[in-house]
């Protein structure tokens, strides 16, 4: 990695980590720890992201701007951090203006909304630590153009949650791309990163109202 982008990325996890004393973006605390939960493991997604096709980047659930913002950096994409706790993205915000990141914004809406204003336009998103895979499928297929990539991390996965997710997949417009799990540097923590590539156009009308994927999945 470049070093300045490299520089510019710890800057910005310390800088998140001292917001973090009087606004709970992470519940990490511990400046090692963080750095290999927060940049090492939003990097490990970054040859699904790079794969994808050219255009604009959205990190559903960003929280505190991981894995979107190290992702964004180095990658050199156009990106949107998704987080509907306007506390979280306002303060992300201005970490990202004050440190001069640049092509990065923030939304602080409902994934669903965010959908309905700006709907295909996205080559790639990612997920992290956010909702069962049936229900990022949904929630990301209506954001995706044709062609798009769901870049989905996951610390556990049961084999019910991916058979689920399987089923569904062609119904919301998706296809299992790749599914690569391997350990973080302590060679303790695991993780698991599935990539589904927008094939087609959903087989019902996406998003549905807000709250549905997960109140009423399918």
């Amino acid at each position: 990695m470049d070093p300045s982008r490299s520089k510019l990325i710890v800057a910005y996890l310390d800088a998140i980590l001292e917001v973090n004393r009087h606004l709970n973006l992470t519940r990490i605390e511990d400046t090692a720890q963080a750095r290999m939960l927060h940049i090492e493991d939003s990097l490990s997604g970054l040859p699904e992201v790079e794969a994808a096709p050219e255009g604009p980047y959205v990190d559903l659930g960003s929280g505190g701007g991981f894995p979107g913002v190290p992702l964004a950096v180095v990658s050199g994409r156009r990106a949107l951090l998704v987080d509907s706790v306007k506390k979280k993205m306002a303060a992300v915000q201005l970490v990202v203006d004050e440190l001069g990141i640049e092509g990065v914004s923030t939304y602080d809406g409902r994934i669903e909304d965010l959908a309905l204003e700006r709907g295909g336009e996205f080559a790639v998103a990612t997920a992290r630590a956010l909702a069962k895979l049936s229900v990022l499928l949904e929630l990301a297929s209506p954001l995706l153009k044709r062609g798009g990539v769901l870049v989905c991390y996951k610390a556990q996965l049961d084999d019910e949650e991916l058979q689920h997710a399987l089923k569904l997949q062609a119904y919301l417009g998706m296809k299992l791309k790749s599914d690569r799990s391997f350990l973080l540097s302590d060679g303790e923590t695991h993780r698991r990163i599935l990539a589904f590539e927008k094939v087609k156009e959903p087989g019902l009308k996406l998003p549905r109202k807000v709250g549905f994927a997960q109140k009423r999945p399918l």
